[in-house]
């Protein structure tokens, strides 16, 4: 039997599996869209359109099953979807105002309060 060596790879080994790795395409999510309609459509046979895209079968079975899963959800309702940055980043500003105006309120019923108790007399 062929059995791995227990011994970490060579640093020429490692070099080869990180260029690899950076050199795979990474596909947009319209790409991904486009690939699985174009499947959906049947115009051609799945083994062609992978083999024409540069993918393996496994992976367009895999976007197919997510594409179609998301359009179930949101058939079926599902609006949640994750936030954008540029979404988390307004919202937390947002927070972050509205507690400034919060804590000038707080403060200011504080005062109002104090000159309230302490005085009777408007202040001059």
């Amino acid at each position: 039997m062929n059995q791995k060596s227990s011994t970490s790879p060579s640093p020429s080994e490692r070099l080869v599996k990180d260029i690899r790795r950076a050199a795979r395409k990474h596909y947009s999510a319209e790409d991904k869209i486009r690939i699985v309609l174009d499947g959906l459509r049947g115009d051609a046979s799945i083994t062609e359109l992978c083999r024409r895209e540069g993918i393996a079968e496994s992976m367009y079975y895999s976007w197919s099953k997510e594409f179609l899963e998301a359009g179930k959800r949101r058939l079926a309702g599902d609006t949640a979807r994750a936030a954008t940055t540029d979404e988390v980043k307004g919202l937390r500003q947002e927070a972050r105002a509205l507690k400034e105006v919060v804590a000038e309120q707080t403060l200011e019923l504080r005062l109002l309060k104090k000159s309230m108790i302490g005085g009777g007399d408007s202040p001059e």
